[in-house]
């Protein structure tokens, strides 16, 4: 266990408490204080990191520890930024908890040396990998929008007129700020896509190989590329926009943790868990 993780992590805790704290109490102060619980833990982990970079020479994403700790950090930087675009206020009462949660886990998994081949050096490379965990950052916001539409709309629909429906904003809102985040998180999962397809090609002479996490991660944006393509062609909003929204998700954290867990591939040359 990494102690010098706890700080970071307890901001983050707080944080998280906070917000629960406005979603009970609608006071704007809870609210303030939870982003400001947030943004303390983020510049605590931004040191952190910034150390670990430092020493490593490359982004730390060698193993499970490191990467679920980059993550975490991508995650709340990903939410300081958004929050302040879409002023949605809910959205910390699940992203600042997913955020706790991932760095905890990070805390608990051991910071074992990763037995591979290949260093994480190189400009593609680097930016394919920064790039990457933004985009999944922010298409997790966009399935926690999701998620609370579908709460927002049951609530309208059988009108049960009770808690989560005095807190949750309009379905229209909702829907607006997860297209929002998708188009975000998709155009950084394909810019990630194609600087590694030229990363490939510079090292493996070839653009695409069929590798595990290749073919997974096609997977996922053609699920996005279908929903921004039925969401502009054919008008689809609302409720299918938002179930596309959780599994596009499913489909990307299937490829961020599955792949690694389960298959083979050349992706393990850079990271092995």
């Amino acid at each position: 266990m990494n102690y010098a993780l706890l700080p970071a992590i307890c901001c983050y805790l707080t944080g998280s408490a906070a917000y629960a704290g406005f979603l009970f109490r609608q006071k704007n102060g809870y609210n303030q204080l939870a982003y400001a619980l947030v943004t303390a833990g983020f510049v605590i982990h931004t040191l952190l990191l910034a150390e670990a970079v430092l020493r490593a020479g490359t982004i730390p994403v060698r193993n499970l520890h490191e990467t679920l700790w980059f993550a975490a950090w991508t995650l709340a930087f990903v939410f300081l930024v958004l929050w302040w675009k879409s002023r949605l206020k809910i959205l910390g009462v699940f992203a600042a908890p997913l955020i706790t949660l991932v760095a905890a886990a990070a805390f608990f998994v051991p910071d074992t040396a990763a037995d591979i081949e290949t260093s994480l050096t190189g400009f593609w490379l680097i930016v394919h990998v920064v790039v990457i965990f933004i985009g999944e950052a922010c298409l997790a916001l966009a399935c926690a929008a999701g998620v609370l539409y579908l709460i927002q709309e049951r609530n309208i629909k059988f009108k049960k007129h009770r808690f989560f429906f005095r807190r949750l904003p309009s379905l229209e809102l909702l829907d607006n700020t997860g297209y929002q985040f998708i188009i975000i998180g998709f155009t950084a999962l394909t810019v990630g896509l194609i600087t590694g397809f030229v990363y490939a090609h510079s090292v493996w002479g070839r653009f695409w190989s069929w590798d595990p996490k290749e073919v997974w991660s096609g997977i996922t944006w053609l699920i996005y590329a279908a929903l921004l393509h039925e969401r502009l062609v054919a008008g689809m909003r609302g409720r299918k926009a938002a179930i596309f929204a959780i599994i596009g998700f499913a489909a990307m954290l299937f490829t961020f943790l599955g792949v690694n867990l389960l298959l083979e591939g050349h992706h393990n040359e850079f990271t092995r868990w």
